[in-house]
């Protein structure tokens, strides 16, 4: 029996110490699992916040796209519109350069209607200077206020407020058609001028 039982004690013994040691070499294992099982959670963890940044990066790329392609499309049709401006523009200038030049226009002279001859002033009411106006037209024909203006030695105003007043006493004609404006001495203006100088005809 003595023989039996240290032969189970011996067994025993030999059975825990080869427990023994197998946890002791199960334990860096377990540690090593332990710090792999941490490792894959973190990496997993990392994986799924990529995989959804990237599909929100994606996301925005394709918007970004869309609204590039979208003004693509719009500037397609800006161009187009351009285009076609440009051609019409085109066309009108080729119709402009095929016209013929505009024919130049002359401006009609138009003869106002005659103001009457105030009879009762005649020729008594008249300065020398509107006199001589009146005889040079009566001698040279029609002319305009500055060329009067030469003959008579007197301001450009004066000469326009002379023949203005002389106009609108009934002694002359005006040509309104062009400025500037010609004046004429009247046909019976002229005869009473030669009726003082000649008063016996």
């Amino acid at each position: 029996m003595v023989s039996k039982v240290e032969k189970s004690y011996t067994t025993a013994d030999m059975s825990y110490r080869k427990t023994e040691t197998l946890e002791q070499k199960i334990e860096p294992i377990e540690t090593q699992l332990y710090t792999l099982t941490q490792l894959y959670q973190t990496m997993s963890k990392t994986i799924t916040e990529n995989q959804t940044e990237n599909t929100q990066h994606n996301t925005n790329i394709l918007t970004d796209l869309s609204s590039i392609e979208t003004k693509l499309k719009d500037t397609d049709t800006t161009q187009e519109t351009l285009k076609n401006k440009i051609t019409e523009l085109e066309n009108q200038l080729k119709k402009i350069a095929t016209m013929p030049p505009p024919q130049p226009q002359f401006a009609t002279e138009v003869m106002l209607p005659p103001i009457p001859i105030k009879r009762d002033k005649a020729l008594a009411a008249l300065t020398d200077t509107e006199i001589q106006v009146l005889e040079m037209l009566s001698k040279e024909g029609s002319k305009t206020a500055p060329e009067i203006k030469e003959r008579v030695q007197l301001s450009r105003e004066h000469t326009a407020r002379l023949m203005k007043k002389l106009y609108e006493d009934g002694y002359l004609e005006r040509e309104a058609g062009k400025l500037p404006f010609r004046y004429s001495i009247k046909k019976e203006m002229e005869i009473l001028l030669q009726k003082v100088e000649n008063p016996t005809t």
